[in-house]
């Protein structure tokens, strides 16, 4: 007599981004491996119909994934950077050969059904975004100010006492770093003037200056996301190649292509009449 077979472990749905059904996301998900490494699927409402959208998901195993889990997980680095790595290589991988709308880090429902009546609900809003956002990649550029030089414990002016050289060159340091920002609000103004002729849009984000770039003596103070067109990616790149150009206090970097993180929000709902 057989013994009964064990119940199946307890999984969650685990959401990456939305995309449409297209062959070629077909084609690509059985190479994918995901979170946990688990396999990468496509859900999508049954019928002959499916719809213009669908989530690509993984089960993972509900005991490692649900509130409680994921609340003492998210103080451990080493979990959060190994799976947002896992997360943005499924996200990546999509966006090399379809529109896709990345969802957050840990998007997570009960099951299958509760996924799939989210994705009925909002289906419309998310095939709004994915044709806004076709033909589309996000670019990031950063500002950043370079230190201004230390004092020159050394150097003193002929005839001056060691407290006022001291002094002196404080205020000269004081002076230098105060012109790097004049020189950042510069570049800063070119970025907006070539954003202004090739973007879509564009999302300003927190300057990064938290612990995570403490070990950087540069100063971020401009931190923007723009949508740029594929049609229009190498002159928007070529435009900003020059946007530090005789400032030397300042450094811009321009990151990319990335999958559009900074536009995948659904749109608010429509005013009352």
């Amino acid at each position: 007599m057989n013994a009964p077979s064990a119940p199946p472990a307890p999984v969650l749905t685990y959401v990456y981004a939305v995309t449409p059904p297209a062959p070629a996301v077909l084609r690509l998900l059985p190479g994918l491996t995901g979170v946990s490494g688990r396999p990468v699927t496509l859900l999508q409402p049954p019928g002959g119909d499916p719809g213009p959208v669908a989530f690509v998901i993984s089960d993972v195993p509900r005991p490692a994934w649900d509130e409680d889990a994921l609340r003492a997980r998210f103080e451990d680095l080493g979990w959060l950077e190994e799976t947002a790595r896992c997360h943005h290589r499924v996200v990546e991988a999509l966006a090399a050969h379809t529109t896709v709308l990345p969802l957050r880090l840990a998007t997570l429902y009960e099951d299958h059904a509760a996924a799939l009546a989210a994705l009925r609900g909002r289906g419309q809003d998310f095939a709004t975004l994915l044709a806004r956002l076709s033909g589309h990649t996000e670019y990031g550029v950063k500002v950043y100010v370079r230190p201004a030089p230390a004092p020159d414990a050394g150097a003193r002016p002929a005839g001056a006492s060691p407290g006022r050289a001291y002094l002196q060159a404080r205020q000269n340091q004081r002076h230098a770093h105060e012109d790097h920002h004049r020189q950042a609000g510069l570049a800063g103004e070119r970025v907006a003037a070539v954003a202004r002729r090739f973007t879509a849009d564009r999302v300003s984000h927190p300057a990064q200056n938290g612990p995570l770039t403490a070990a950087s003596p540069e100063e971020n103070v401009l931190n923007d996301a723009y949508l740029v067109a594929d049609a229009h990616a190498e002159a928007f790149l070529s435009a900003l190649a020059g946007a530090a150009s005789g400032l030397p206090g300042v450094r811009v970097e321009v990151t990319g292509p990335w999958a559009p993180y900074s536009f995948a929000v659904a749109p608010p709902p429509p005013e009352a009449p």
